[in-house]
């Protein structure tokens, strides 16, 4: 049924990809917030603790990478097919923006 709902707004296989990009874009969140913690925390132990989960976060982010760019989503050292990405994206969201359902 997900499928048929993608296809009737116009998004086929663009939901996976969006949903990767906000995982994505909220892990690096998640990092940076992590890193600056640790940087205002002045317990030992609290620090130990966010660094575990800043390794972690790390980890995700690597994960989360890695998928995007074996599904053609994500070009980090491309810029060129990354561009080529995001104007596609661009334009879906635009397409998708006119659209009366």
């Amino acid at each position: 049924m997900t499928n048929i709902l993608q296809n009737i707004a116009g998004m086929g296989g663009m939901t996976d990809q969006v949903i990767a990009t906000d995982f994505l874009i909220t892990s690096k969140s998640g990092v940076r917030n992590l890193a600056f913690a640790i940087t205002e925390t002045a317990s030992k132990e609290l620090r130990e603790t966010l660094r575990e989960q800043l390794r972690v976060a790390v980890q995700t982010h690597e994960v989360i990478s890695n998928f995007m760019v074996s599904k053609g989503f994500y070009h980090p050292i491309d810029l060129n097919e990354q561009t080529k990405v995001n104007i596609t994206t661009a334009n879906t969201a635009l397409e998708l923006s006119s659209k009366k359902i």
